[in-house]
């Protein structure tokens, strides 16, 4: 009897050891600057801005000597802008990541002031976030944007956002939908705050999250991962157009180039503008191509960035869109004043 406890007692303890073995390993692999971006990748934090579900995150920052400036209700720019739309004006709301936002670019060099100064009449208003998935755009739409009472919605499109969508941690802890039957669930809510994960963080099993990780890494790998981007997407952008649509507003998608794209051929398109334009056209949604507009650019010769883009790759997304909706007779043809990428530097 004596024996048979003993063995149990050494063989729970041999486990425990085990289990701390690999706990300790865990945190020094992910403590390790090294082993962090071998298995993570890039990551940051940023800090919670006031939301219903606490989902979102502060205004970012921008560089080199750039202007950023916020209304009262956190939307990029200085401009306040009423729930009540002025009579006669044309209301655009434009949802989208850090291409529609404007990072690393003044107030007065972002796709929407520009798209705002090529449609005269009409207002424009910037609810793009610093590294929204689909999710959160669906939420900031649902509980603010069409509270503006918007004629138009622009949806900005990066492939980058589909991965957002299938996590619940990116910068900072947020919602993430799920399917369930076909229909998307709102799960992590209410959103943790960052005090109370930093306060149960040092208790937090880091084993559990490597295993974690390394099991999200064979999804990517396997497949499985990019089949469930798509299908939450799909749901989340019929919940998108559905829910513009309801408030009278026309809703209008528009795929933002990056890296590589901007200087790829038209005929030669990335998984992410396929599976972007195919959307569109199943699902009868307007969706507007942009390259047209930047490899004219780049045959004329104008250096075009690649990353987070600088006021002329703002420009030429505005110039684009804005030959859109004319073209399409969805706004009125005028004549305004060419948009120059080097004026009104300085707002204040």
């Amino acid at each position: 009897m004596r024996y048979g406890l003993r063995k149990i007692f050494i063989a729970i303890v041999y486990c425990l050891g085990v289990l701390v073995f690999f706990e300790v390993s865990a945190r020094g692999v992910l403590w390790s600057d090294w082993g962090f971006r071998r298995i993570v990748g890039k990551a940051s934090w940023g800090g919670p801005r006031s939301q219903t579900d606490d989902t979102a995150w502060r205004l970012t920052f921008v560089f080199n000597n750039k202007t950023l400036s916020s209304n009262s209700r956190g939307l990029r720019g200085f401009s306040e802008h009423a729930y009540e739309k002025p009579p006669g004006t044309l209301r655009i709301l434009t949802f989208g990541d850090s291409f529609t936002f404007g990072d690393e670019v003044s107030d007065n060099e972002t796709w929407t002031y520009y798209l705002e100064k090529l449609l005269p009449g009409s207002e424009v208003i910037n609810f793009g976030v610093h590294g929204y998935g689909h999710d959160q755009m669906l939420l900031y739409l649902q509980e603010e944007g069409i509270k503006y009472h918007p004629d138009i919605v622009i949806l900005g499109f990066l492939s980058f956002d589909m991965q957002r969508n299938v996590i619940s941690f990116r910068d900072y802890a947020k919602p993430r939908f799920v399917l369930d039957g076909g229909h998307l669930v709102l799960t992590n809510t209410p959103v943790p705050r960052i005090e109370e994960t930093l306060a149960r963080e040092p208790w937090h099993s880091k084993f559990l999250d490597l295993l974690t990780m390394l099991r999200s890494r064979y999804r990517e790998r396997s497949g499985e991962l990019k089949s469930e981007m798509e299908q939450v997407t799909v749901a989340l952008l019929d919940e998108i157009a559905n829910t513009i649509r309801a408030a009278g507003a026309m809703p209008i998608f528009v795929y933002l180039p990056c890296c590589d794209e901007i200087a790829r051929p038209e005929t030669d398109m990335s998984d992410g503008e396929r599976f972007f334009f195919s959307y569109c056209r199943e699902h009868g949604v307007q969706s507007i191509y942009l390259q047209r507009f930047f490899l004219e650019k780049l045959e004329r010769g104008v250096d075009l960035k690649t990353g987070h883009w600088d006021a002329e790759e703002h420009r030429t997304a505005a110039e684009g869109i804005r030959a859109y909706l004319v073209e399409h007779s969805i706004v009125r043809p005028s004549q305004p004043t060419a948009v120059d990428a080097r004026q009104d530097v300085n707002l204040h």
